[in-house]
């Protein structure tokens, strides 16, 4: 009897044995399921990010951006809208275009984008965050930031701060204003856009500052560097820059013409030809997040997500008085308006 209950307790003891040996493999198995899926679910790789943004606030994004992605390489292309434009057509007629995610002036640019497909359809969650106007229907491209442009005047060298745009095409701005160009600067020819189809301006507002003999320069970072340094007494330039200047100690004031200003998103988009589309999205994702958006307005910019308040000195949306034109008309013209400012102001 003895042996025969040492015998059912041992195969009892064997039988538990086995099963939780059992139970342990299929642990380990599940284990190293989940760890190869976390591992497969980590973002990699290259991405080539195209933008117009100004090198320090662009640098300070891919820096964020990799506090939560550190296993993804971004590589910089930074110049303006127009130039980052031509090299990806280039690209294009060279049949591969390197970049992946544009970042870059305004609506029309990436209206013209999606004309020739160039542009990935991709439906980020943040989204919801952001006001339907500022979102692409398609989803092809997202607002990221207002940024409205406005008049810089040096208030050190002007005493009486005007209201108009119109100050630019009279006496005082007579040798002593400037703007970028069009042909350069995708704000300015967002601008130029504007202010053209507008009755209140028209080609006439630009052939009268013409007459003054204006400084052109490339983009707007040199617009207010020579307002702040008092080389120039009136500029044409974003709002961020004479608010970031302004907070420095620079005697620059912002003004917000009385008759609008014209306003720009600077949108980001995924190309429809990536090497890296996970990376891209995740790229779009954190730009539109509570965190992305954060740190625009910390560094300067005019938030586009719906709950976080605008810079100390900048005007949100919802208070600005926007000058606008008919989007497809914009990027449908672009080419022969910068012609036609080039002749007029190189001529």
């Amino acid at each position: 009897m003895n042996k025969w209950l040492s015998f059912s307790l041992l195969t009892i003891i064997i039988f538990v044995l086995a099963a939780c040996s059992e139970d342990g493999a299929e642990e380990a198995a599940s284990s190293e399921e989940g760890n190869g899926s976390e591992e497969s679910s980590e973002i990699s790789g290259t991405l080539d990010f195209y933008t117009s943004q100004p090198d320090v606030d662009a640098e300070q994004l891919i820096d964020a951006f990799n506090e939560q992605h550190p296993e993804v390489e971004v590589n910089l292309f930074r110049s303006g809208t127009e130039e980052v434009i031509s090299k990806v057509n280039a690209e294009n007629e060279a049949g591969d275009i390197i970049a992946d995610v544009l970042l870059v002036a305004d609506d029309a640019t990436f209206e013209g984008l999606k004309e020739d497909e160039l542009l990935y359809e991709y439906e980020s969650p943040e989204a919801e965050s952001i006001p339907e106007d500022f979102v692409d229907d398609d989803f092809t491209y997202y607002g990221t930031k207002i940024m409205a442009t406005v008049l810089a005047v040096n208030n050190e060298n002007v005493e009486e701060i005007p209201d108009s745009w119109q100050v630019l095409t009279e006496d005082a701005a007579n040798e002593n204003m400037v703007m970028p160009s069009p042909l350069y600067s995708g704000a300015a020819a967002y601008n130029l856009g504007v202010f053209t189809r507008n009755d209140e301006f028209g080609w006439e507002f630009y052939e009268a500052i013409n007459e003054n003999n204006p400084m052109i320069t490339e983009g707007n970072g040199a617009v207010i560097e020579n307002v702040a340094s008092g080389a120039q007494d009136y500029g044409m330039v974003v709002d961020y820059l004479v608010a970031r200047a302004s907070a420095d100690g620079s005697p620059v004031e912002l003004v917000y013409p009385s008759e609008g200003v014209p306003v720009i998103t600077e949108p980001v988009g995924i190309m429809d030809d990536s090497d890296n589309i996970e990376g891209a999205e995740a790229f779009v994702d954190f730009v539109l997040s509570d965190e992305g958006q954060e740190m625009q307005s910390e560094i300067g910019y005019t938030p586009i997500r719906e709950g976080i308040d605008a810079p100390e000195g900048l005007s949100t949306f919802e208070e600005i008085d926007a000058l606008t034109a008919p989007v497809e008309e914009l990027y449908e013209n672009r080419e022969s308006d910068k012609d036609q400012f080039d002749e007029l102001f190189n001529n």
